[in-house]
């Protein structure tokens, strides 16, 4: 039988088969030739101490065990052309995964996606990025894979059903990314190689009789005695289905006006706002690793940090080791801040949302809103850093202790932003409490990790796309919508999800519960 090991390894012997078979034959007190295969289950860093270790958990098959390589399949689809048909609203995570499991579960998806394909999408974030011009259909939040396509591709998740995630995981693996994310504590794809992995889902429910419409917004949803009928596309056209997954995503705010306007439910909810600090990655590998130099063998050093300043959650959201900053506003007249990385993690540089955690009451000054004032309150700030920074997609920026100082940056150093920066005092874009909670809070962060607090690190606002402002409600158990039949909200537009993976497993339940309700 196989045998499972723990154990703590240095980075040099995790990355070099030889030398880790070696390490297992001393500790199972057989020859190194003894040991047919190792399979690595799990892999994490402890950077707790001086001297940095590489957990791992093993199987160690020796010779003549039983051993066979194992790969990783799609399941089996069959082609559902004339099945029963399905409207997805979104190709992101959770549309794109709803899609594959009502095929496999024999109905024919047809996926609505207001922006381009991945290919399509790349002219657009080009214009945003240079000519400083913004497509409401297609940038970095809208557009075939959603927000994660070119803004990362982080796995991480805090769903605690791993089977579910196992699955999802095994699923990008089989279209083709690393099995790597099936072993790494925090698997990331990187946003150079998830392009080519969303082309071939969309490839696939086409192959076996989805179908996926690009440049197709939906404008109205048809609804009769409280039951979904079909949609409207910006077109006119209208395509009829009484079952609707809606996958929009968290900053699809026109249907969220829609759904107001229509006197569907919706109701505000809380999110979290701040800014993106950068870093060099020489200085962060420097605080996490405690070294000078991390060496070849360690992955550039994630950070994650949590504080409570005045009854408020101050903490660090989608961290980019070796990454940079994008532009990611959706509309003209806003700016908005998100970060990515490649595969390789080798960009000079670091960047991590720093956010705080907001609270209905917050919204207040926006309550004629209703259930949109998270909204309208998030808008507000975007739009505002937009007015600061010059009307272009050069967005707010400042030293980080000058802002502890309330001091305006007298130069803001060129950052890995691509549409630029101009110099503002941070406290003229967010309400004063935020603004306070900030300057204490990077004072805070300054103590637990010491050289993070300096003048060498720039402040880019806002980061205010973190999760949804509005939920719209859903039965715990059918996930269908309160009040409307056949209406399934989905994925982190409708509050449900927070990242690639969480988003991917909601779009499979919502399918599956529909193919309940067609039993």
């Amino acid at each position: 039988m196989p045998r499972e090991l723990l154990l703590q390894v240095t980075p040099e012997i995790a990355a070099n088969e030889l030398l880790l078979h070696d390490h297992l034959s001393k500790q199972l007190k057989v020859s190194p030739k003894e040991i047919q295969h190792v399979s690595i289950l799990k892999r994490s860093i402890d950077a707790r101490q001086k001297a940095i270790k590489i957990n791992l958990k093993v199987l160690i098959y020796l010779q003549g065990e039983p051993f066979q390589e194992t790969k990783i399949e799609l399941p089996v689809y069959k082609d559902v052309s004339k099945a029963q048909e399905v409207i997805v609203v979104g190709a992101g995570p959770a549309g794109l995964f709803a899609a594959l499991q009502l095929i496999e579960l024999g109905l024919k998806p047809i996926v609505l996606e207001r922006g381009k394909d991945v290919r399509g999408r790349r002219r657009d974030l080009k214009a945003i990025n240079v000519d400083h011009l913004v497509n409401e259909d297609s940038n970095y939040c809208f557009g075939e894979g959603g927000a994660g396509t070119y803004s990362d591709g982080k796995l991480y998740t805090r769903s605690k059903k791993r089977g579910d995630v196992t699955r999802i995981l095994e699923l990008l693996v089989a279209f083709g990314a690393s099995e790597d994310i099936l072993v790494e504590a925090h698997p990331h794809i990187g946003t150079n190689k998830l392009p080519k992995i969303i082309e071939d889902i969309r490839n696939k429910i086409i192959e076996f009789g989805g179908q996926v419409l690009f440049d197709t917004r939906v404008t109205d949803i048809l609804v009769k005695n409280n039951e979904v009928e079909g949609v409207v596309t910006q077109n006119g056209d209208t395509i009829q289905a009484n079952k609707l997954i809606l996958a929009t995503g968290h900053s699809a705010r026109d249907i969220f006006e829609l759904l107001d306007r229509k006197k569907i439910f919706i109701e505000a909810k809380p999110f979290a706002l701040g800014v993106r600090a950068e870093h060099s990655q020489e200085l962060i590998d420097s605080i996490q690793y405690s070294c000078d130099y991390r060496g070849e063998h360690l992955p550039p050093a994630p950070y994650s940090i949590v504080k409570q300043v005045n009854g408020r959650g101050m903490y660090s959201f989608c961290m980019c080791p070796g990454g940079v900053i994008a532009p990611c506003a959706t509309s003209p007249g806003e700016v908005v801040t998100n970060g990515w990385s490649p595969s390789k993690r080798d960009q000079a540089t670091a960047n991590s949302g720093i956010v705080i955690e907001l609270k209905l009451e917050d919204f207040k000054p926006f309550e004629k809103f209703g259930a949109l004032a998270g909204m309208e309150f998030q808008k507000s700030i975007e739009q505002k850093a937009w007015h600061l920074a010059g009307e272009t997609q050069k967005v707010p920026a400042q030293r980080m202790i000058d802002f502890t100082q309330n001091k305006v940056s007298a130069d803001i150093p060129k950052t890995s932003y691509v549409p630029g920066t101009t110099s503002v005092e941070m406290g003229q874009v967010f309400p004063g409490f935020l603004s306070q909670i900030l300057r204490e809070g990077f004072k805070e962060f300054g103590k637990s990790m010491r050289g993070y607090l300096t003048n060498e690190a720039i402040l880019h606002a806002p980061e205010s796309r973190t999760s949804s402002p509005v939920r719209i409600p859903r039965d715990p158990i059918t996930y269908e919508h309160l009040q409307i039949k056949g209406l399934y909200p989905c994925g982190e537009g409708a509050g449900y999800a927070g990242g690639i993976i969480s988003a991917a497993i909601d779009g499979e339940k919502c399918a599956l519960m529909i193919a309940e309700t067609l039993k």
